[in-house]
């Protein structure tokens, strides 16, 4: 299964706290890269995060963002501590006693001294758990969409890859004739010169030209990278940077049959093979 490392993947849950948010989003890169923005409560969870994705992915620029929205109408359970309100209410009974004077302090004064009233939170243990068991769901939504991306450039690389076969086969025929076709121009022109030539040696430069101008060896090396690219589809996994690199051998054989053309056909045909071989690495630049 061929992967693309660009996808976009947003899950959401709620919980005790409020509704948890993760949002994973993967771009191409050279190798492995992962980013993350979490809450405080959460950061504690981000190395266990971290190992997750890298056992997922192989390469990328994974942006992980996760948020907690508290609920709008969530109801604080508020907790008094009596042993330390006895002790504040006994502070004031002996303030009172020595002044007199003074007003006694109201209820609402008394929750808001220090350590009287505290809110109760939810477990943060509780929190992450589902935070993680949230980015687990979000990473292999990721994964499905970068496993449907793929298939699409699988088939646009395997479409160009049959383009370049005819491409290559269609120069294949031309060849022969196109030989002769040059042979016997030089043989006429000489003829029209009406000079005197050693016929062993034109029949040597003869022979010196046509290897020239034989490109056998390179449409045989672009068919076998043809071939080599399409096992590697097949085969599946991460195999960006090997894809990567046979079109740079593709483009090199693709070179050298251009700089070898003898005939505005064939060089029409080389330059067909660029623009198709520049194609499928456009497209392989976001293989995994």
């Amino acid at each position: 299964m061929i992967h693309s490392m660009t996808a976009f993947a947003r899950e959401s849950d709620t919980t005790d706290e409020g509704v948890l948010t993760v949002e994973l989003r993967s771009v191409n890169h050279r190798y492995l890269d992962c980013s993350f923005k979490l809450p405080d409560s959460l950061r504690a969870l981000e190395p266990a995060l971290r190992e997750q994705a890298g056992k997922a992915l192989a390469r990328g620029k994974l942006d992980c963002l996760i948020r907690l929205q508290g609920h709008s109408s969530q109801h604080v359970e508020l907790q008094v501590n009596s042993e330390q309100l006895d002790k504040l209410l006994a502070a004031t009974r002996a303030v009172s006693e020595k002044m007199p004077s003074l007003a006694a302090p109201t209820a609402l004064e008394i929750l808001q001294f220090p350590g009287i009233c505290t809110a109760v939170q939810g477990s943060e243990e509780e929190l992450q758990k589902a935070a993680a068991a949230l980015f687990a769901r979000t990473l292999e939504e990721l994964r499905e969409t970068r496993r449907r991306e793929g298939r699409k450039l699988a088939a646009l690389v395997l479409d160009r890859l049959q383009q370049v076969e005819a491409a290559v086969a269609d120069t294949r025929k031309l060849l022969p004739a196109l030989l002769q076709h040059q042979h016997d121009r030089i043989v006429a022109r000489i003829e029209e010169l009406n000079a005197e030539i050693d016929s062993n040696r034109l029949e040597q430069e003869l022979v010196h030209l046509a290897q020239k101008a034989d490109v056998d060896e390179e449409l045989d090396r672009l068919e076998a990278h043809v071939e080599e690219v399409r096992h590697t589809l097949e085969k599946g996994g991460p195999c960006g940077r090997r894809l990567d690199f046979l079109m740079q051998e593709l483009n090199r054989e693709a070179n050298t049959l251009s700089s070898k053309s003898i005939a505005s056909s064939t060089t029409q045909n080389a330059v067909g093979l660029k623009v198709l071989i520049e194609q499928m690495r456009e497209q392989i630049q976001n293989i995994e």
